[in-house]
């Protein structure tokens, strides 16, 4: 249940920051689901083999070269859904801050009412 939560939370975010951001391109809520669904795989099985084949130049970077992994990522996507065109990396990168930004704090305040309910 926690996982199809997740990815609905994606989905509606993602959708939302189609709307904010000009270089982001999601037909309808459908494709938003189909994205943050192949999100959640690329992000389960491609970034950690990336993460460990950059991991000099993620640590000479200080980890800011995580951020052109989550880039590289949402471009990939882009490839694989039908309806969500990205307009370039730039757009990309705006895009994976912001989503994992406010999917974060999404998920925060869903946890923090699952904690307050179980005392």
């Amino acid at each position: 249940m926690n996982f199809i939560l997740r990815i609905i939370v994606t989905a509606v975010v993602a959708f939302g920051l189609s709307y904010i951001l000009k270089g982001i391109h999601i037909n309808e809520f459908t494709t938003a689901l189909i994205l943050a669904l192949v999100l959640a795989l690329l992000n389960a099985f491609l970034k950690p083999i990336l993460i460990i084949l950059t991991l000099p130049i993620t640590i000479v970077t200080f980890g800011f070269f995580l951020f052109v992994i989550n880039a590289g990522i949402i471009m990939l996507a882009s490839k694989f859904v039908d309806g969500f065109k990205v307009d370039g990396f730039w757009w990309a990168l705006l895009f994976s801050l912001l989503l994992s930004i406010l999917t974060s704090m999404l998920y925060k305040k869903e946890g923090d009412k699952k904690e307050s309910q179980n005392n």
